[in-house]
């Protein structure tokens, strides 16, 4: 039992509201799952520069410097904001993979939490509220997010298992329920090219769809084929750069809502986390059908 919600802004005068209203919903999906929550928010990029969103449990000394010692390793400008455990490292666009390589060597206990033009995660051990409010979710501005709030059933409670998981660039993933081919199918994606941190069957579910996309497909398309290729109960949200998803598997025994307006589309585990959005009692709101992809994209 895990609680997720997502939120995709159609009007642009609600962006600098995002993090508000994603903290309010995620807020009310606390008693879904106490012991660790995530979010990932989208924003507008930046022309020729990329974001590594990065993890350290010593980040007074791990975040010392690394701008510095990155912008040296690479030859261009690197600029460093922290928050909490978190720092967010901007870097020109064509030195992420030198950026990366730098990391590891220069300080091998950070971990990447996500890489993209447009995108930050933020996660955490803790009652969901207060790592909402140890990033300052509400105060962010953006154009679309996801976040999740975490019951652990198929691993540790530690940072590196909390959601979203990212495995692509600009791309990451929420799941309410429990894959059950999800060792074959890590093999399988090993096999390809893939890697994993952790035993979490979600991080799998999020190389999948990378997996999937980086063979040209888009969201929507990944969605669709994980259908055949992905066993047990399930409801996923997923962001990109531009888009934003949700399927449920054939069976559809986990709780999901979705609600659309002009403004705003929004997913929740259970109506409650749609109750204060603006304009909601005009909402058109629905469960999602079983094995139906729903994707949103500017």
């Amino acid at each position: 039992m895990c609680g997720i919600v997502g939120l995709f802004i159609k009007d642009k005068s609600l962006e600098p509201r995002l993090g508000a209203m994603l903290s309010d919903m995620l807020g009310t999906m606390c008693d879904r799952g106490p012991d660790s929550a995530g979010f990932a928010v989208y924003g507008a990029p930046k022309a020729g520069e990329a974001k590594i969103t990065v993890q350290s449990a010593t980040p007074a000394a791990d975040f010392a410097g690394l701008d510095g010692a990155l912008a040296e390793a690479v030859g261009a400008k690197v600029s460093i904001s922290v928050k909490d455990t978190h720092a967010v490292l901007a870097v020109p666009a064509d030195k992420v993979a030198e950026a990366r390589a730098a990391l590891t060597r220069l300080r091998p206990s950070v971990r990447v939490m996500g890489v993209g033009e447009a995108i930050e995660i933020y996660k955490e051990v803790g009652y969901p509220t207060q790592v909402s409010k140890r990033f300052a979710l509400a105060g962010m501005t953006g154009t679309h997010g996801i976040g999740h709030t975490r019951m652990a059933t198929e691993s540790a409670v530690t940072t590196l298992g909390a959601h979203p998981f990212s495995t692509g660039a600009d791309e990451c993933l929420v799941h309410n329920g429990s894959l059950s081919n999800h060792n074959n199918l890590r093999r399988e994606l090993k096999h390809d090219g893939m890697s994993f941190e952790t035993e979490n069957d979600t991080e799998v579910a999020a190389a999948y769809l990378t997996w999937r996309m980086n063979q040209g497909l888009n969201l929507g398309e990944a969605l669709e084929k994980s259908l055949d290729d992905l066993d047990g109960f399930y409801t996923f949200v997923v962001g990109t750069k531009n888009g934003f998803g949700v399927l449920r598997d054939p069976i559809a025994c986990k709780p999901a809502v979705l609600a659309e307006t002009d403004q705003y589309v929004a997913f929740g585990s259970e109506y409650r986390a749609l109750v204060n959005l603006p304009g909601i009692e005009n909402a058109r709101v629905w469960e999602p059908e079983p094995s139906t992809v729903y994707f949103w994209e500017r």
